[in-house]
């Protein structure tokens, strides 16, 4: 029978080990496997990860890159009311087109025409430009497939289905931005107006539109790819120089968005030449037995077996492949590399034991030590991850698949076929082979003779002794005698104070002016040909916004004048927002009732007979009543909105109008196809804090759990809250707004914060010195370097992310750069210097077991 417990061994609320324990018994037998029958664990890896690589064979049907689909909540109210609008009010784009009518974008071109030198587009000479550009355009092809109404195309703008070849309208002649009826407001921009009368515009926007739902739309979609490739050959055969031309299309923020992921593929060579060049720096030794270079080579190589063998499960499994998912590669290579620097530190510490000789106990020593912080942080990692598929945003799901399973990959590849690689290299040493050629490198009595440098290769040591292991690292030095004394200084540690208030304050105020919501020019690569267009549309067209339905979705008593007064009250109070122009408003019912004033339209056989006096008057005004026999199911009116000019704008807008349609005693849908977009805006921020939340919870457990202080997983808990702050922060000064691609990194935020915090913290609480500051030199000289190194390296893996010309890579780039910054900080600066101040309340339950924990995580000690 085992005698008692050790009471610093027992499970209390100071030392909450009882699962540390077990799994480090658990690594010790792995390592014993491993080191008897090293080749297996080399071998099925290999081959597990060219079988699972197979499934890249399935990447072209698993690219998922439409926007709608990925970067929009999938459950979105605007998604419901586009499929009521289509039910109920089906477009006819080849014998009624209107293009506020239309339950999506429709599929056209558009071309901006901005007069040069300050002049107007209306001016005789820019005009003429502008009727040349207009012919250009409506070739034969596009008058076959163009969306028609009235027997002919529909006019890309209505000054020219009425002026056109008889010269532009004279100065002060239009009214703006109603003239006859008709609404230049999203045909004329840059206007100056005097008394209502229009003087000068500085642009024009022309919209071609297409018939899109009909057996043309094949064709449709190859006019519009037709004129993508040719509209710039076109423009500068014209020799336009009154006008200058921006354009764009249906199909061009796909395309361009399609495109980003061909513009990163070059990036990946450059990070794996320059984390391979990092780890072959770290472990280069001038020793020709005891170079690192080929353990270096093959923590790399792991880490892309685990992205090989993780994204091919995934493809297999049919899990979408979409866009953002190429940042994944860049992270796993950083934090691969990472581990891998864990696991060659405790080999090393524990070949420095010379009691330790056989290979099976040096890596059993290695695994207990090692594969528990490796443990700690993947699994934390991991965890963020999945929790991670738990939100309205696709793009975000695949993302955290991938990403979460590389993860897992990259532990077990790390546990089996690195540690067998150990073993191999430490069987190489043994026999005094070459790290290059694997001869075998005697020392011969001629060694004297020899220069240094030819020792160093050719014989095995610079020094003319045998190879013999080495002592503590440079670094770690540095952090014992220079680092930790001067950050322990009591003035030093007043400065550090102050610096931590700054960063929190600074942190605070930059959450509150964080913005909401991806911007779809962001999508697109910054030397596009739609970030001219773009601007200009902001610029000239931004003054009104989009004009919205308003739908009645249930039958209603239309000949009721109470129910009349209830759907004027309905409309009145959406005018009243101040986003909407309530002289801009379009509804058949008022046009209706003022049309009826001498007949009655109290009953409903007459309301419903006499509409047809309405429809022959305003015939369009038939397409926004559902009428069956002897009922009306739906109907619609529109509303003009204004000076929607930014995301708080948009996100304002919408919550406004549907609050209103919810108030309203009738029932109402308000749409728009930008709501599609706009939906992100009622989710965003909730996904977020509670993917963040979630993710700290399980963290959090995961330290009580894995990690036998609880005062160190309050430490732990601490710094994740502040690296999160700190990072949403600093987003809005560095112009990143809350999306779902900044909201993945947010989500790995929290793996990376405990990456940093975890292990310096804990290392103070277990520590067995006198005094707090003594605590945290200790802790410092410990872990310092491998907090620096696993810093260094995981930047390494993303900062040519820095150079992408695209948004979603850069922005990817700027969060883990933040992340990184903030969590070396956490545990570089704060913590230890915050610890000192707490340290009486963080001691051992004994100090024998601050002994036993000395070499504890002297594991996440880089290559020595």
């Amino acid at each position: 029978m085992a005698g008692p417990r050790d009471p610093a061994e027992r499970c209390s609320c100071r030392n909450t080990n009882c699962v540390e324990r077990p799994l480090r018994r658990l690594f010790e037998g792995l390592a014993s496997g491993v080191a008897a029958c090293p080749w297996p664990f080399v071998l099925v890896p290999l081959l597990l990860s060219g079988g699972l690589g197979a499934g890249f064979l399935f990447l072209p049907q698993r690219q998922a890159n439409d926007i709608e689909g990925q970067f929009t909540p999938t459950w979105g109210p605007a998604k419901d009311e586009r499929d009521f609008v289509r039910r109920h009010f089906p477009p006819d784009d080849s014998e009624r087109f209107s293009a506020p009518r239309l339950p999506t974008e429709g599929a056209y071109a558009a071309l901006i025409a901005v007069a040069t030198n300050g002049t107007s587009v209306l001016d005789p000479a820019a005009w003429a430009e502008v009727l040349r550009l207009n012919a250009t355009v409506h070739d034969a092809e596009y008058e076959r497939l163009c969306a028609r109404t009235a027997g002919g195309c529909a006019s890309p703008n209505p000054l020219l289905s009425r002026w056109g070849d008889a010269g532009p309208p004279a100065p002060g002649s239009l009214r703006f931005p109603v003239n006859d009826s008709v609404f230049l407001g999203a045909a004329l921009g840059g206007v100056e107006t005097d008394d209502g009368r229009l003087r000068r515009a500085r642009a024009l926007k022309l919209m071609y539109y297409l018939r899109e739902d009909g057996p043309e739309a094949q064709d449709s979609r190859r006019w519009l790819e037709s004129f993508l490739q040719n509209i710039s050959s076109r423009v500068a055969e014209l020799r336009l120089g009154s006008i200058q031309v921006t354009y764009f299309t249906s199909l061009s923020r796909q395309q361009e968005f399609e495109g980003n992921t061909k513009s990163v593929i070059p990036l990946f060579s450059i990070t794996y030449f320059l984390t391979i060049t990092f780890a072959v720096i770290s472990c280069l030794r001038l020793s020709c037995i005891r170079n690192n270079i080929w353990l270096a080579s093959c923590g790399v190589l792991s880490s892309g077996l685990a992205v090989l063998s993780s994204f091919g499960l995934m493809l297999f499994c049919g899990v979408p492949f979409v866009v953002t998912v190429a940042n994944a590669p860049f992270l796993i290579l950083g934090v691969g590399v990472d581990d891998m620097f864990i696991m060659i530190a405790s080999w090393e510490q524990s070949s420095r034991k010379k009691e330790k000789s056989s290979v099976k106990s040096l890596l059993a020593e290695t695994y207990a030590e090692a594969a528990l912080s490796v443990t700690i942080t993947t699994l934390t990692d991991v965890l963020a991850f999945f929790i991670g598929t738990w939100t309205a945003f696709p793009s975000v799901r695949s993302f955290c698949l991938y990403t979460g399973t590389a993860f897992v990959f990259c532990y077990v590849y790390t546990m089996t076929f690195f540690g067998a690689v150990l073993v191999l290299n430490h069987k190489r040493e043994q026999e005094n082979r070459h790290w290059l050629t694997c001869m075998r490198v005697g020392v011969g009595e001629d060694q004297a003779e020899n220069s240094c440098l030819y020792n160093a290769c050719c014989i095995g040591s610079c020094s003319r002794q045998p190879s013999q292991p080495e002592g503590e690292h440079p670094m770690s030095i540095f952090f014992k005698k220079y680092y930790g004394p001067f950050i322990t200084n009591k003035w030093i540690k007043l400065l550090v104070v102050l610096l931590y208030g700054a960063y929190l304050g600074g942190s605070v105020y930059g959450c509150t002016q964080i913005r909401e919501g991806i911007d779809l020019r962001n999508l697109a690569n910054d030397d596009s040909y739609v970030i001219p267009y773009y601007d200009d549309d902001e610029k000239y067209f931004s003054t009104y916004g989009p004009r919205v339905m308003v739908v009645i979705t249930e039958s209603v008593d239309y000949w009721n004048a109470t129910v009349r007064l209830g759907i004027e009250s309905c409309a009145q109070n959406l005018e009243n927002i101040s986003y909407v122009d309530k002289n801009l408003s379009e509804s058949w019912l008022r046009v209706y009732t003022e049309l009826a004033k001498p007949a009655n339209i109290n009953n409903k056989t007459d309301f419903l007979n006499n509409l047809t006096v309405l429809f022959r008057f305003f015939p369009s005004f038939e397409w926004d009543i559902n009428k069956t026999q002897d009922e009306i199911e739906a109907s619609r009116f529109f509303i003009q909105t204004v000076n929607v000019t930014s995301a708080i704008d948009e996100k304002n807008l919408l919550n406004q109008l549907r609050e209103a349609a919810k108030q309203c005693s009738i029932p109402l849908k308000v749409y728009h196809p930008a709501f599609i977009y706009y939906d992100q805006y009622l989710v965003i921020v909730q996904n977020t804090v509670q993917n963040v939340a979630v993710a700290a919870g399980a963290m959090l457990l995961v330290s009580l759990l894995l990690i036998p202080n609880p005062l160190c997983c309050l430490w732990v808990t601490f710094a994740i809250a502040s690296v999160i702050v700190g990072v949403a922060g600093f987003m809005a000064f560095w112009n990143v707004n809350l999306d779902s691609i900044s909201m993945i990194n947010l989500v790995i935020c929290i793996g990376f914060s405990v990456d940093f915090s975890a292990h310096i913290s804990y290392a103070f609480v277990a520590s067995g010195e006198s005094s707090a500051n003594k605590r945290a030199i200790e802790a410092l000289s410990l872990l310092g370097y491998p907090v620096l190194q696993g810093a260094v390296s995981t930047i390494l893996g993303v900062v040519v992310l820095a150079a992408a010309n695209t948004y979603i890579f850069r922005t990817f780039f700027k969060i883990m750069f933040l992340v990184i910054l903030f969590g070396a900080l956490h545990g570089l600066v704060f913590i230890p210097v915050f610890l000192t101040f707490f340290g009486n309340f963080g001691g051992s339950p004994r100090n024998t077991t601050s002994k036993k924990l000395e070499h504890r995580f002297r594991n996440d000690k880089d290559c020595p």
